[in-house]
């Protein structure tokens, strides 16, 4: 008897519109409705508080003068002999029951090197071993203005946690306030309120993105993020351009890398105008928010990673919104080349002839080089339409680059000498090192396709992150200064470091902050 029943229940679901299922974009249940756990909230002071945690840089194995009470200090300095503790950059000592703290940790900077980017990175590293210390915490030791509002940088960066998945037997991480002490502490905290803690947001919402598994940031999930975080920013503005408009304007090459999907490819273009009329920089990024390899299928093993295939997209994102709510005087186009790599029945094919919408052709020999086949019609476009002063690409491009730099550096091309020399400058200023890599002119001949006017790889192996580098100025005017970074190799991080914890790095967002504010200076 419950076979009709059951044949008749399903009959009416097929027939009744208003109860078929909708399966053309994943099982419509988000796997959460949390957001991931607060920070802690970042305070600055003149005053060194005399209970809590109490962190303090140390450039040697002297303690800062007038940092705490006589006493204190006197315990501090004897086990300071006891450990042999030298102030090494990069090296910490924990002491435990010394005068009214719950715990000092004692962060090595040395003496070497930028004084304020080595208390950042000594913050971050205090921020990631007090991660479960239930105590106020203090930064202390005769910090300057901008020392301190370094300092606030490094701990924001190092407190960085993405947990808003985690159900088992979830604890609420610490949630009380962090100190940074200064004598200037009103300028200190003048300085992070109107610089550093808009680049502290914009470099978590590239980790956000990045870290997201694809059935939560897809192209137009991505659109929203970053509508969410821009919210009602001023002197922003967004173009979103559908499948419907990119096909209207021919571009065949980024709506090809989506076609085996069924969620739409979007182009993303978020302007900020905070200097008046002048030419705008346009920060261009690859975000493949899931690379299969489509047709040309990628290994099993390892593909998960490849939900942050868009990290050179979501980058650019968190530098647009620094930008912006820092009301930094530049003006900046951050421009998300968004689609899914799938292998479908309708998926682009080895051997497909693809058509930008300026009219150049592309032969497809592999699927899997995606990335600079979204660039390419989104470089057309804000060429076309923005007339940048200046065009910078971001990707997660090629294992080559991995190959050639591991995770030390990103990779940079750039057909502009001073171009190049504001990215390599900037890198330098934010601890984002880039290594200058060679265009050669055989590229372009080795890139060019027999039925079509150039191909997307090479077969048989050769310098394959130049090889693409290429191919992504290929759809670049001569006339326009350009450089490309691949960011294949520090996108994301196996074992983390200093204010970058495992995972997503977020990686050139400090870097194009910086740039972006100074380049045209140069």
């Amino acid at each position: 008897m419950r076979r009709p029943l059951i044949a008749l229940a399903l009959a009416t679901a097929i027939a009744s519109p208003a109860l078929a299922q909708n399966v053309s974009a994943g099982s419509g249940i988000a796997p959460a409705t949390v957001a991931n756990s607060a920070g802690r909230p970042i305070g600055f002071s003149g005053t060194v508080p005399a209970s809590g945690v109490l962190v303090i840089p140390m450039r040697d194995a002297s303690l800062p003068a007038n940092t705490i009470d006589p006493v204190t200090a006197q315990a501090i300095d004897t086990a300071i002999a006891a450990a042999k503790y030298e102030g090494k950059q990069g090296s910490m000592l924990s002491l435990r029951g010394i005068g009214g703290y719950a715990r000092i940790l004692l962060a090595g900077t040395g003496n070497e090197g930028d004084r304020a980017a080595n208390i950042r990175d000594a913050a971050g590293k205090a921020a990631q071993e007090l991660k479960e210390e239930a105590q106020p915490v203090a930064l202390a030791g005769g910090l300057t203005q901008n020392e301190a509002a370094a300092a606030a940088l490094g701990f924001a960066l190092g407190q960085y946690r993405f947990d808003r998945y985690k159900t088992v037997d979830k604890k609420a991480p610490p949630s009380q306030s962090v100190t940074v002490v200064s004598a200037d502490s009103a300028a200190a905290e003048a300085l992070w309120k109107s610089r550093y803690a808009a680049l502290a947001e914009g470099v978590a919402l590239a980790r956000d993105l990045a870290t997201e598994p694809a059935n939560v940031i897809y192209p137009e999930s991505f659109v929203d993020r970053v509508r969410a975080a821009m919210g009602t920013t001023a002197n922003v503005k967004f173009e979103v351009l559908d499948e419907a408009a990119m096909r209207k304007l021919d571009m065949g090459s980024l709506v090809g890398v989506g076609q085996g999907s069924r969620r739409p490819s979007r182009l993303l273009l978020v302007e900020y105008n905070g200097a008046g009329a002048q030419a705008p920089l346009a920060l261009v990024g690859k975000g493949i928010t899931f690379d299969s390899g489509g047709i040309s299928l990628k290994p099993g093993a390892g593909m998960w990673a490849m939900k942050a295939d868009m990290s050179g997209a979501a980058n650019i994102m968190g530098a647009v919104l620094s930008l912006a709510k820092s009301k930094a005087p530049v003006n900046v186009i951050g421009v998300a080349a968004l689609a899914e790599n799938m292998p479908d029945g309708n998926a682009s094919r080895p051997g497909d002839v693809v058509r930008t919408m300026s009219g150049k052709t592309i032969e497809i020999l592999n699927t899997d080089a995606e990335g600079r086949l979204v660039l390419a019609d989104a470089n057309e476009y804000v060429l076309a339409t923005r007339k940048p002063a200046a065009l910078i690409n971001m990707a997660t491009l090629t294992g080559a680059i991995v190959g050639a730099l591991s995770d030390e550096y990103a990779g940079l091309f750039s057909r502009d000498e001073k171009l190049a020399a504001s990215l390599s400058k900037a890198g330098s200023a934010t601890g984002e090192e880039l290594w200058r890599m060679p265009l050669h002119k055989n590229y372009v001949e080795d890139m060019k396709s027999e039925i079509a006017d150039i191909k997307n790889v090479v077969e048989g192996g050769g310098p394959g992150a130049g090889l693409g580098a290429t191919f992504i100025g290929f759809f670049v005017n001569k006339e326009t200064p350009w450089a490309h970074l691949d960011i294949a190799g520090v996108n994301w991080s196996d074992k983390g470091g200093p204010v970058n914890p495992k995972g997503a790095s977020g990686w050139g967002v400090r870097l194009l902050d910086e740039m972006a504010r100074t380049w045209r200076a140069e």
